[in-house]
């Protein structure tokens, strides 16, 4: 079984603000575990997570060597302030104040930083994201920030223009990377970047009403030509299903997103081979040098 390179111990897949609202008082240990077992019989046993304000993953990393699972935590993920990316961290105003947070997730025992350069899909206009991505140059130093601190990069980005500033300033591992062009992937293929597509946190909500499946067709056959090209360039991709997120279950959102890539690229040894050497970049990279 593959490892989950994306997932949100925090989240449940099914009402976001009442699996937080179970935390609020404290990481509640009874779910973290219930989570990690549930990971355990799935036979993965390797997790990687995109962090939490209220410390659920930093538990989630303590208890899983119990279970035989070796999790991977940035303890929480950072953002600019009016910016997107409260959900699941801390933020700040000017660099200085970043620089301080790297370091207090590193006292935290943080495996490596996850920073957020964009918002989301803007699911009532294709092709866009929302909110106002961050400059090119503050991004660069950020990753430079983290990098001088011994920690590799995860980054929460989307769109053409965050996708190439984000792989220009070297992030280690770019999160979902939607709406990607030629010249983005190519970029990405030449770079050291290892792209998690998150595929099926778009997949799995066909169907369910959430949005009409007419304005979700058209992400998904983005995602798929996306990844088309990553593969035929070689460029370095691992799975990742944002488990946790609305209809991604921990435990089968994996399973989901390898059946996406195997839908889209076929199963084949190639596609084995390919998937296999995107997680061991991931498993290499995402710990505290």
């Amino acid at each position: 079984m593959f490892g989950e390179c994306h997932a949100h111990v925090i989240m449940d897949g099914i009402n976001y603000k009442k699996a937080v609202k179970r935390h609020e008082q404290g990481p509640d240990e009874v779910i973290v575990r219930k989570c990690l077992e549930t990971y355990q019989r799935a036979g993965v046993t390797f997790v990687r997570d995109g962090g939490d304000a209220l410390g659920v993953s930093h538990l989630a990393k303590r208890l899983a060597p119990e279970y035989g699972i070796d999790y991977r935590t940035p303890v929480f993920a950072i953002h600019k302030n009016g910016h997107y990316g409260g959900i699941v961290g801390r933020g700040f105003d000017d660099l200085k104040e970043y620089h301080a947070l790297v370091k207090e997730a590193g006292r935290q025992g943080a495996d490596f930083i996850k920073i957020m350069t964009t918002g989301l899909l803007d699911f009532n206009n294709h092709g866009m994201v929302t909110g106002t991505p961050l400059e090119k140059e503050e991004v660069r130093e950020m990753v430079h920030i983290a990098h001088e601190e011994g920690f590799a990069v995860m980054s929460h980005t989307n769109g053409v223009y965050g996708a190439q500033a984000a792989i220009e300033a070297g992030v280690d591992s770019l999160e979902h990377g939607n709406y990607m062009d030629d010249e983005t992937i190519a970029m990405l293929a030449d770079s050291h970047t290892v792209w998690v597509p998150t595929l099926v946190t778009v997949r799995n909500l066909m169907g369910c009403g959430r949005y009409d499946d007419t304005v979700l067709q058209p992400i998904i056959e983005s995602g798929e030509t996306s990844l088309r090209r990553a593969f035929h360039k070689k460029a370095r991709v691992a799975l990742g299903s944002d488990a946790g997120a609305y209809r991604v279950m921990h435990g089968t959102g994996i399973r989901d997103e390898y059946r996406a890539f195997l839908e889209i690229l076929g199963d084949t040894p190639d596609t084995d081979r390919w998937i296999r050497e995107g997680e061991e970049e991931i498993r290499r990279r995402f710990c505290r040098r």
